[in-house]
């Protein structure tokens, strides 16, 4: 079975919970962004991540954009699911953005990336990379195969959420470049649900649009839910 989390931000925590200690050998995690356990090559970060590859399950992980980018271009490219992957481990990819992926029999559209909402703090630390926010060669990957896929997906995963949702939840942050873009794909696409991450936020927005945090939900099961 497929199952769905939000940011985990380097937090082994999310990995120990009694939802995630019930994942089985075949099951697949999608986290939506914000991986967090490649960031500084530390001696607790390698303890980390050698807890992450003795589960029994695969960890897939969009980035989002908390991430050390020049740490998870180091890894290799890969095809994996019909889509490209960063390998990481044995059990762990990157998912890359604009790739679509089949699944257990279900088609995923990925797409990571995203604005740092502390983008100032961030920028006068240092630790800013611009490659948090897609490129017009990527943009234009996840278009072109949504198109090859007739504009039909199962479902969506995505770190940022659509710019209609964006200015519900952070009017004064506004809708950036990739917000405007998944709304277009929101309206353009026929697809079951859209999981995403970074409001830091387990809700469900509609019938078709969850945001997620801590819980790990299964994809399969459309949940009724009010509409906002």
């Amino acid at each position: 079975m497929i199952y769905i989390t939000g940011d985990t931000h380097g937090d082994l925590q999310r990995f120990k919970t009694h939802a995630a200690k019930k994942l089985k050998k075949d099951d697949y995690l999608i986290i939506c962004g914000d991986f967090g356990f490649l960031w500084s090559d530390s001696a607790e970060e390698r303890k980390n991540l050698e807890f992450l590859q003795s589960r029994k399950y695969t960890i897939l992980f969009l980035d989002g954009c908390h991430e050390n980018f020049d740490a998870l271009e180091r890894y290799p490219t890969v095809d994996f699911c019909t889509g490209k992957a960063r390998k990481i481990a044995k059990n762990i990819y990157q998912l890359m953005r604009g790739e679509i992926f089949e699944i257990e029999d279900y088609s995923i559209f990925a797409f990571g990336g995203g604005v740092s909402p502390d983008l100032d703090l961030v920028v006068d630390s240092g630790n800013w990379s611009e490659k948090e926010m897609p490129t017009q060669d990527e943009y234009k990957n996840g278009a072109e195969n949504l198109q090859l896929a007739g504009s039909v997906v199962d479902y969506i995963v995505t770190h940022e959420p659509p710019a209609l949702i964006k200015k519900r939840f952070e009017p004064k942050a506004g809708a950036n470049d990739i917000n405007l873009y998944f709304e277009e794909l929101r309206k353009a696409v026929r697809y079951n649900q859209w999981f995403f991450g970074s409001l830091h936020l387990d809700k469900k927005l509609n019938d078709k649009t969850i945001a997620v945090f801590k819980d790990i939900l299964p994809i399969g099961q459309v949940v009724k839910a009010r509409r906002f």
